[in-house]
């Protein structure tokens, strides 16, 4: 099961020229399509001179979610040389806008394919490509009569808490990576139950313990 994907590390920018035309291009990293609208509305507002907002973007773990924009640029010269640079580079979860302003010479269909293609590569090569982890958040709420319990199996498995709460109840949050998530599970619970791995594969719930996953 695949749980890693490579994208950026946080925003750039770029710059092409092309007989007079100048074309600005930004790379961000992003989530999800409401933080490509914001991206792109920024962009926007810094640039509402230009006519040409071009982008792509790639999302999720496989990069399945994708969309190529050519704003009234001739079909397939704009959007698909800048998506083009998201699949070479295998890299998801990024959003990548150029910005045209017209130099007064036309650069016709090859002109305008190359020019938005390296201004994407001079954005996306000052970017840092990271490998990001899928991980799934896994909360547990217990008494504190298994306080020592729990705490003491945590520590012997090497989890690293996110959030912490002891209050009329415990509460702690962590998380672990998708593909190592049954494995850490299962040792949690042998910890806890100070039981081998064998005897608590078939327990699926420790008494006094609440378990909640969240992908």
């Amino acid at each position: 099961m695949k749980d890693s994907f490579l994208t950026i590390n946080g925003p750039s920018t770029g710059e092409y020229k092309e007989k007079g035309s100048k074309f600005f291009s930004y790379a961000f990293p992003v989530k999800n399509t409401d933080e490509v609208d914001q991206c792109l509305e920024q962009v926007k507002k810094e640039h509402f001179k230009s006519r040409h907002h071009c982008y792509a973007y790639r999302l999720t773990l496989d990069g399945s979610v994708f969309r190529i924009n050519d704003d009234g640029e001739p079909s397939g010269t704009a959007g698909k040389p800048i998506f083009g640079q998201l699949i070479n580079r295998n890299i998801t979860n990024v959003f990548v806008v150029v910005v045209r302003y017209f130099g007064g010479v036309k650069l016709g269909t090859s002109g305008l394919i190359r020019s938005y293609k390296e201004a994407s590569i001079d954005a996306l090569e000052k970017c840092e490509i990271i490998e990001e982890l899928v991980k799934t958040k896994v909360e547990l709420t217990f008494g504190y009569d298994m306080m020592g319990q729990v705490m003491n199996a945590l520590k012997a498995c090497e989890i690293e808490l996110s959030s912490k709460s002891f209050e009329d109840i415990a509460n702690v949050v962590f998380y672990v990576r998708n593909t190592q998530l049954d494995e850490y599970i299962l040792k949690l619970k042998s910890k806890i139950l100070d039981k081998s791995i064998e005897e608590v594969k078939g327990i699926k719930e420790v008494p006094g313990l609440k378990m909640t996953y969240d992908t």
